[in-house]
């Protein structure tokens, strides 16, 4: 009995003792420790450990019992932190050049081209034989994009249009080739003509371009390359993203908002400007918005800051006060104050990358807090682009979220150019 008693004894303060060390600083700093870190050149990491040594992409600086990890030069290599003389954890280390970029907020309007002729619904013809929907019976679903009619590719609907009426007219089929999830798949129908009507119908509802109004995120000023809106583009019929083949980002004027309530979005309505106020064009639609070239020509100047400005990593981002830029009337931007509830350091891409929360009280009063059309104002901390605006809580138009800049630039393919630039 006396030898469980002792086994109990040393195993409750065995217990005692690794629940301790759990709670202690350095193993807590230890675990808190990052085995990777990106930083861009000139920056600055924190790491809650002192005593480390790297060999000349990182210079080393210890204050207040924490190591700074200054970038100095683009490269990689391996920081190790020591206890004493002893290495006790590795952090592999990412210097990035330094890249500047000239921050949005302007108010736009999005014109998308899609990539063939998108179905977003079937409809029945009125024949001499009853109702008919060929695309329908030829097992043409909504979503599917038409790209080519009998070999030929598709960019309009006035291209479908021409074909179907000459095979009508010539009482000849049609070989239809669609995408569905980018999946080839090819069918035949024959077009019928309605009652009472000389033109040939497929039995669908086809759409080729789609329109919409949001906000300039960033532009690059030596490649002119931008990033926009900070969300995908999806029709609004199939609720599924638009393959673009080509579009143009215009001027846009917000001419009133509809305010953001409990459970219903709000929303900036504004009047987009004519084909020749073209800003520039669109060759991407992806998650984290619309990416393409600015016209040289193209005056974006915001009035707040017009100078390159550094961008973080997403290690950078801190919970606390930070601005975003947009417009509410007109064409002026405005900086409004917001605060950075959270903020995740993200493994891959995802547009959810912090919380924000309105606490301007103009912004509050105007708009309610988020509301559609600002997705891609951006987000500005400490004098550094951190990300942009991205979707708003339906439940709480004050707050929701937003991207890191990162992701956008990859998007905007700014980042790479730049890496292979000052590589070479």
């Amino acid at each position: 009995m006396r030898k469980e008693g002792v086994r109990y004894v040393i195993g409750v303060l065995l217990f005692l003792c690794v629940v301790g060390l759990g709670f202690s600083l350095q193993v807590r700093q230890f675990v808190n420790t990052p085995v990777d870190l990106t930083i861009f050149e000139g920056s600055n990491a924190v790491i809650e450990m002192a005593g480390a040594t790297a060999k000349g992409h990182v210079v080393i600086k210890e204050q207040d019992n924490r190591t700074y990890l200054h970038g100095k030069s683009p490269g990689s290599e391996e920081v190790l932190v020591k206890a004493g003389p002893w290495p006790v954890k590795a952090i592999d280390v990412s210097v990035l050049p330094s890249i500047k970029v000239i921050p949005g907020g302007q108010s736009i309007g999005v014109k998308l081209n899609t990539e063939g002729v998108l179905v977003v619904g079937h409809h029945l013809i009125e024949t001499a034989k009853g109702q008919k929907s060929p695309g329908e019976f030829a097992g043409i679903e909504v979503g599917d994009r038409i790209t080519k009619i009998n070999g030929i590719k598709m960019h309009s609907m006035n291209e479908v249009a021409k074909l179907v009426q000459d095979a009508g007219e010539a009482n000849k089929e049609l070989t239809i080739e669609v995408l569905r999830n980018e999946k080839p798949i090819k069918t035949v129908l024959k077009p019928e003509r309605a009652k009472g009507d000389h033109l040939y119908r497929l039995g669908l509802y086809i759409r080729d371009s789609a329109a919409g109004v949001g906000t300039m995120t960033f532009y690059e000023p030596q490649s002119m390359k931008y990033g926009a809106l900070g969300h995908v583009i999806s029709d609004v019929d199939t609720r599924k993203p638009i393959s673009v083949h080509d579009g143009q980002i215009m001027r846009s004027s917000v001419t009133s908002i509809s305010k953001g309530l409990h459970g219903e979005p709000g929303e900036k309505l504004a009047s987009i400007a004519k084909d020749q106020d073209i800003l520039g064009t669109i060759n991407k639609n992806s998650s984290f918005g619309v990416f393409g070239q600015l016209d040289q020509k193209a005056k974006m100047k915001n009035g707040l800051y017009d100078e390159p400005m550094a961008i973080t990593t997403a290690d950078e981002v801190k919970e606390g006060p930070a601005k975003i830029l947009t417009v509410l009337e007109g064409e002026e931007v405005e900086q409004f104050d917001v605060e950075i509830v959270s903020s995740v350091a993200q493994n891959g891409p995802a547009t959810k990358g912090m919380v924000i929360k309105v606490t301007d009280k103009k912004l509050l009063q105007e708009t309610g807090g988020i509301v559609q059309g600002m997705s891609g104002s951006p987000i500005i901390q400490n004098g550094k682009l951190i990300g942009a605006v991205t979707h708003v809580f339906v439940n709480d138009p004050t707050s929701g979220y937003g991207c890191h800049i990162g992701w956008m630039l990859e998007e905007a393919g700014i980042h790479t150019g730049l890496l292979e630039a000052k590589a070479s």
